[in-house]
C-alpha cells in the first residue's frame, strides 16, 4: 500500500471516531420539581382550565391545570377529596396542577 492510502485510512478512522464521540452525549434535562397534596375540591372551570381547592390548612386557592391534568379535570367533583400533583419552578413556586387522582380513603385504625 502506498503512504497516501494509509494516511487516508487513518484520517477516515480518526474522523469517524470523533463523530461517534461527539454524537453520543445527550443533553441533561433538569429534574422535574413536583409534589403531591391531598385537597378538597371547591370548584373547577373546564373552560378556564382552573381548579379551586381547600388545602390541609383550610385555605382556599385557585390554580391553573396543565398537561394531562386538563384531561383528568373531567372526573373532578366539587366537595370530594383528590390528590393533586403540583408542578413547581426552580424557586419552588407553583406553575400549575399537572395530575389529578382520587384520594384514597384513610385506613381505619387497627382494633386494640
Amino acid at each position: 500500500m502506498s503512504t497516501r492510502t494509509i494516511a487516508t485510512l487513518i484520517s477516515v478512522v480518526l474522523l469517524a471516531g470523533m463523530a461517534f464521540a461527539a454524537g453520543g452525549t445527550a443533553p441533561v434535562k433538569p429534574p422535574k420539581r413536583t409534589h403531591d397534596m391531598t385537597v378538597q375540591v371547591v370548584s373547577f372551570d373546564m373552560k378556564a382550565k382552573t381548579i379551586t381547592i381547600k388545602d390541609e390548612q383550610g385555605q382556599t386557592k385557585t390554580a391553573p391545570v396543565i398537561g394531562i391534568g386538563i384531561r383528568q379535570l373531567r372526573r373532578v367533583r366539587a366537595g370530594e377529596m383528590f390528590t393533586l400533583t403540583c408542578q413547581d419552578n426552580a424557586k419552588g413556586e407553583h406553575l400549575g396542577i399537572s395530575a389529578i387522582k382520587e384520594a384514597k380513603p384513610a385506613a381505619a385504625p387497627a382494633p386494640k
